[in-house]
């Protein structure tokens, strides 16, 4: 009598089933790292870059590495 209550068991495309869902969620969960990564890491550390090479002179950053003898090939005078 029991047996006639509980449903039977899925057992055909039950792979092809899961799998599906599966991977539907590895995409959305890619692609929310993605745009994570995008917005939370690579576009702040663009504008850090920018801001940083808006004021940048390179020959006085020379003179003091120079002045400093960091450099080899350009004693200090």
């Amino acid at each position: 009598m029991s047996s006639a209550l509980l449903p039977k068991p899925q057992m055909r495309r039950l792979l092809a089933r899961r799998m599906k869902f599966h991977l539907f969620g590895a995409f959305l969960l890619s692609v929310g790292c993605a745009a994570l990564y995008k917005f939370g890491v690579a576009d702040p550390r663009k504008r850090a870059y920018a801001e940083f090479y808006k004021n940048y002179d390179p020959m006085k950053d020379f003179e003091a590495m120079r002045a400093a003898g960091v450099l080899e090939s350009a004693p200090p005078k």
